[in-house]
């Protein structure tokens, strides 16, 4: 099973390719697969390819469930 993970583009460099912020780490990606994507969009990011842009709202929610996900498993191993 492969895992796309939505992250917010903080630049965007020359050619295709961006930064893009997961979590609080920072990480260079190809934007070659997306057009039109701008500082601040979402975008959903597999193997340092973004696939698609994403609604900020979508995003925000996905990610808050990401944050539930790793709490709740903080908690079990405690």
């Amino acid at each position: 099973m492969c895992l796309a993970i939505p992250a917010k583009v903080v630049q965007v460099g020359d050619g295709d390719t961006a930064v893009v912020d997961l979590g609080g780490v920072k990480k260079a990606i190809s934007l070659a697969l997306v057009d039109d994507v701008a500082e601040g969009d979402y975008v959903i990011v597999h193997v340092g390819y973004a696939l698609n842009k994403l609604d900020p709202e979508e995003a925000e929610k996905t990610l808050a469930l990401f944050a539930e996900i790793g709490d709740l498993r903080l908690e079990a191993g405690a």
